[in-house]
């Protein structure tokens, strides 16, 4: 988990700041797996810290309660999205395929955090009012990155006008799916097959013929990694 606003809104007693990203990321992934497992509501901070292998005292140094762990292991997760999708889109040369790689970013994300992603829908009510805008606001921000792709597609000639937030959330939600449904998904689809064929069901009802041209081409590529 990388320095970020979380980890600067949520306290800490210790004042090394590398020592706190590690021991955080520690005390996260153990309470991701019993989160998953038995519920944000069953799990105790005392079992988080045993399956961390650190002692109930010493989580408190680096979160103030059960609250502030859920904070940190679902921003640990949406903070991802908006890393990953700039760093794949800018390896594109034009809007569409810039779109795409996003999008396929977005999905192996969501792939390679398939618990975190669940416990989102489910847990975040948990959250106070103002943990939980945290979480909203960090969200926000990773798919206003997505939004800048689908409004370059529309500014490029490649899809039609369209609301962009609608299109945007669509591809998130596509994208969330994958884990939200995925005892019935990968029974069928592998990751790459499902972001291909999501892409192009989205895609096709917003392309003008430029953009069909293009995307005929993108599609005799070999799927974007």
């Amino acid at each position: 988990m990388q320095r970020n606003f979380a980890v600067d809104m949520v306290t800490s007693q210790v004042d090394d700041a590398a020592l706190v990203i590690r021991r955080r990321q520690q005390i996260v992934a153990a309470a991701l797996k019993l989160f998953a497992r038995q519920g944000y509501y069953r799990t105790s901070v005392k079992e988080v810290a045993k399956a961390a292998k650190v002692s109930p005292g010493l989580i408190y140094q680096y979160v103030r309660d059960k609250e502030d762990i859920l904070l940190l292991v679902l921003i640990g997760c949406v903070s991802r999205y908006g890393e990953e999708l700039p760093a794949a889109a800018a390896r594109e040369p034009d809007p569409l395929a810039r779109l795409r790689a996003a999008f396929t970013a977005y999905c192996r994300v969501v792939d390679a955090n398939k618990a975190a992603a669940v416990l989102a829908y489910r847990s975040t009510r948990s959250l106070d009012p103002e943990r939980r805008q945290l979480v909203m606001a960090e969200e926000l921000k990773s798919n206003a990155v997505l939004a800048q792709y689908v409004q370059g597609c529309v500014d490029g000639g490649y899809f039609r006008q369209v609301n962009i937030d609608l299109v945007t959330y669509q591809l998130v939600m596509a994208a969330h799916a994958w884990a939200l449904k995925a005892w019935y998904f990968a029974t069928r689809f592998t990751i790459d097959g499902y972001i291909a064929q999501t892409f192009d069901i989205v895609a096709n009802g917003l392309l003008t013929d430029t953009g069909r041209q293009a995307m005929s081409q993108a599609t005799a590529r070999p799927e974007i990694r």
